[in-house]
């Protein structure tokens, strides 16, 4: 590889770095405002007794609290299933 190609590839890396870690930055609040909202109205209605809470939707707002935001889907899945409103994303 020519010495240019080599400082073109050094130059993107460089460049998208910070784009990257803003686009896990973004997933990671959105996760954590998914779970705060999941916790909000559907939790204290499992604490009543009225929905149960599925060991899915458990281990994706443990996984969102722990800055994983791989449970992203399965907390919209449950919140839009309640019909309830998904907080702004980003």
């Amino acid at each position: 590889m020519t010495r240019m190609k080599l400082l073109g590839i050094a130059l993107l890396a460089v460049t998208l770095s910070p784009v990257a870690a803003s686009a896990q930055s973004a997933d990671a609040s959105y996760c954590s405002a998914l779970a705060g909202t999941y916790e909000r109205y559907l939790d204290m209605n499992s604490r009543r007794g009225q929905q149960p809470q599925s060991l899915d939707t458990r281990v994706a707002i443990e996984k969102c609290k722990a800055g994983d935001p791989s449970g992203i889907p399965v907390i919209e899945k449950a919140l839009k299933d309640a019909r309830i409103d998904l907080p702004p994303r980003g």
